[in-house]
């Protein structure tokens, strides 16, 4: 597909992918693209089901938006992840304050934030880019509970547009990482009709 070649070796600030593709389908052309190019990806589809936005945000998309949507959400959305983009690439190491370096630990889940890696009962656990940065802000900030809008708000950093879904996906996917029974989490709890909550 000549888009997807494009895609693949073009200069560009971000990807729009629509789910629905004649031929290949937005999931493969997604993994193929997030293995040569580190720009965000945002993805484009009809389905409302919580397993397909899981596999796009599985295969390396930063976020999605679902039909039918307004012009200005799409506009917003696209200028807020270019932004955020940009910021991390032109950012300055960050140092790290004492606190930030110290170990969290919960029960078998071990955070360390200086090498940002992951342990659940000593073996490494593969975190993607936003659940680990999602883990590790509700991990620092242990029995707070925080609405769906303002994690949302705080780990993508634009302002949630009615649509948290992305968070309760990426909470799922966490769960099914570190938690030795996902349906009965221990550490990341679910607040009925407020939010979530990290539980050491």
């Amino acid at each position: 597909m000549k888009g997807q070649i494009l895609a693949q070796s073009g200069d560009y600030d971000l990807i729009l992918l629509d789910v629905m593709l004649p031929g290949k389908d937005g999931y493969a052309i997604c993994r193929e693209i997030r293995e040569r190019v580190d720009i965000p990806i945002l993805m484009v589809t009809a389905r409302t089901e919580d397993i397909d936005k899981v596999r796009g945000l599985g295969l390396g998309a930063d976020d999605y938006i679902s039909k039918p949507f307004s012009p200005s959400e799409l506009v917003a959305r696209v200028k807020s992840h270019i932004a955020r983009y940009e910021r991390l690439i032109t950012a300055k190491p960050k140092q790290l304050d004492k606190s930030e370096k110290k170990e969290l630990q919960a029960g078998l889940l071990r955070i360390n934030p200086m090498a940002r890696r992951v342990y659940v009962n000593n073996q490494e656990v593969e975190l993607k880019n936003k659940e680990y940065e999602l883990l590790l802000f509700l991990a620092s900030n242990a029995d707070i509970v925080f609405s769906k809008e303002h994690i949302y708000e705080r780990i993508w950093g634009q302002d949630a547009f009615g649509d948290t879904k992305t968070v309760a996906v990426h909470i799922g996917r966490l769960r099914e990482k570190v938690e030795r029974d996902p349906a009965n989490p221990e550490h990341i709890q679910t607040v009925w009709g407020a939010g979530y909550r990290f539980k050491i």
